[in-house]
Order: C-alpha cells, then sequence, then structure tokens
C-alpha cells in the first residue's frame, strides 16, 4: 500500500478545480477526498480523521464560512480556504474564524503544495510537544501520566483526547455535545464523571478547580496559566 504524505479533504462546488487539485496532488503523494458541497464535507469528516481540509468559500447551499464556523466548533483540523480576489472581506472573516491561510483564485498547484507543506510542518512541530507544564502540573502524554506535587496520576486514553483537545484551545469553553463527539462517547452525562476524575488528578482542591473550570450552563473550560 502506498505511504501517504498527509490525508486531504478538497471541498469546492467547480468540478475542474477539484479534478486539478486532486490529480497534482496525488501526484505529489497526498491522499485526497473530495466534496462538491458542504453538506457532503460534513458526512465526510464525521466518519474520516483528516490532516487538512482546503475550502471554497462560495458554494451553493451552505457557504464555506458557515461550514467553516460550523466545524471549528468540532475539530482543530487545518483549514485552507479558496477565495475570489474580490472576497478581502469573506478571507479576514474567515481567519478570524479559525482558517489557517487563504489562496485567492486562479492559483498555481504549486503555490497550494507548499502552503499544505507549511501547515503540516508546523503540525509536526506542534505534536511534538508531549510534555506540558503548568502551574504545579506535568502532563506527560506519551506515558499517559500527570504528575502533581511528585505524584503521579495514571490517565486513559479518553483523558488524553480530552486534555489535548482543551490545551491545545485555552479558555475556549466546550459544551457536553463537543466533547462526546471528540471522544466518540454518547452519553453527555458521562462526561461530568470523566471531567470529576480528571480534576482529582490535576487540581489540588477538587471541589474548587483552578484550572479544569465548568462554566454553569454551557460547558467545562481549561485555564492554563
Amino acid at each position: 500500500m502506498k505511504n501517504f504524505k498527509a490525508h486531504i479533504l478538497v471541498v469546492d462546488d467547480d468540478d475542474g478545480i477539484r479534478d486539478l487539485v486532486k490529480k497534482y496532488l496525488n501526484e505529489n503523494n497526498y491522499l485526497i477526498n473530495t466534496a462538491s458541497n458542504a453538506e457532503e464535507a460534513q458526512r465526510k469528516i464525521e466518519i474520516i480523521s483528516f490532516d487538512i481540509i482546503i475550502l471554497d468559500i462560495m458554494m451553493p447551499g451552505k457557504s464555506g464560512l458557515q461550514f467553516l464556523n460550523e466545524i471549528k466548533k468540532m475539530i482543530d483540523t487545518p483549514v485552507i480556504l479558496l477565495t475570489a480576489k474580490s472576497e478581502a472581506k469573506e478571507r479576514i472573516e474567515g481567519l478570524e474564524i479559525g482558517a489557517d491561510d487563504y489562496l485567492a483564485k486562479p492559483f498555481e498547484p504549486k503555490e497550494l503544495l507548499l502552503r499544505i507543506k507549511n501547515i503540516l510542518s508546523k503540525t509536526i512541530k506542534k505534536n511534538l510537544i508531549r510534555i506540558i507544564k503548568f502551574g504545579n502540573i506535568k502532563i506527560d502524554f506519551t506515558k499517559l501520566l500527570i504528575i502533581k506535587n511528585e505524584k503521579e496520576y495514571k490517565i486513559n486514553s479518553t483523558e488524553k483526547k480530552i486534555l489535548e483537545k482543551m490545551i491545545n484551545q485555552p479558555g475556549k469553553i466546550f459544551n457536553r455535545i463537543e466533547i462526546s463527539k471528540f471522544i466518540n462517547l454518547g452519553k453527555e452525562r458521562s462526561i461530568d464523571v470523566i471531567i470529576t476524575r480528571l480534576r482529582k488528578k490535576i487540581e489540588i482542591d477538587p471541589k474548587n478547580p483552578k484550572y479544569l473550570q465548568t462554566i454553569r450552563g454551557t460547558g467545562y473550560v481549561l485555564w492554563v496559566e
């Protein structure tokens, strides 16, 4: 089986652009899936984990910006926007929502390739940081350990996913639905049990948490100093 550099989703209603990007990136050893609209793309990201999403802004039905706003609440996959040269306002809005880069049409496929390589390079560097420190806490994601006051507490894969997601977006409030989706847990109320368990491992006083806090009626947030 061929060893691909990354798995990329290309979302664009223009058949010609989808085919061009897919052919060029395939030739450069990337695995490509395509979608012609936001609804089709949504179905794919629900069952497939992509390394990058290339997303057109102007599409019939749900726009690229609407789709970007929705998926950024659920996943942190890097997104490159494809825009028309006249869409400066939309580009700015996309970057504010959470897009990682943009490329104005028409574009050279080689420029898209360079932007993909740049994002993947940053992602790899971020993923190499496997030990996180804040306050008197050290989290070792490689060994699945939380070290607090020289005591070690094991964490499981579910707890690891929650911590990684929250540490990557400190100060962001995650509701139970979001958390249940990225840990693939159907029962939202079970999230409370997991959070309580994590607090016992992280907090000095779990009943009065300093880091992993509850936002009443909304969800949970991790404050990292």
